[in-house]
């Protein structure tokens, strides 16, 4: 089994005339929690939305259990049981609370919707 469940490796992303992360890398271990504190702007957000697939570095590696990922898309992220809560909230207000937690990975049975499959999940 590898010693990290999640690794950033040498994460650099920029956006025009600013380098958001440089060089970044974290490491971590099942069972660990973490907090990444910094100034407004530091660059959070960012590392963290390279993590769920938003962004795409311009460098770096991410690996998860030791084998090189390539998340290119939120969808992606989500396969591989990454998930990203969001600084704002991003909810739709018309939705329950279960619609809201399974929106984007919803079961479906023949292209219906399963809510008891998503429900006990």
């Amino acid at each position: 089994m590898a010693e990290y469940v999640i690794e950033m490796l040498g994460i650099t992303k920029e956006f025009p005339g600013i380098k958001a992360n440089d060089n970044i890398t974290l490491q971590l271990k099942k069972g660990e929690i973490h907090a990444l504190l910094g100034e407004n702007g530091a660059g959070k957000s960012t590392l963290m939305s390279v993590l769920f697939g938003l962004y795409q570095p311009e460098k770096g590696t991410i690996k998860k259990n030791g084998e090189v990922v390539k998340i290119k898309n939120p969808n992606d992220a989500n396969s591989l049981q990454i998930g990203m809560v969001h600084q704002h909230f991003k909810l739709v207000e018309v939705f329950s609370v279960l619609d809201n937690i399974i929106l984007g990975a919803e079961e479906t049975k023949f292209g219906i919707l399963n809510k008891r499959n998503s429900r006990k999940k």
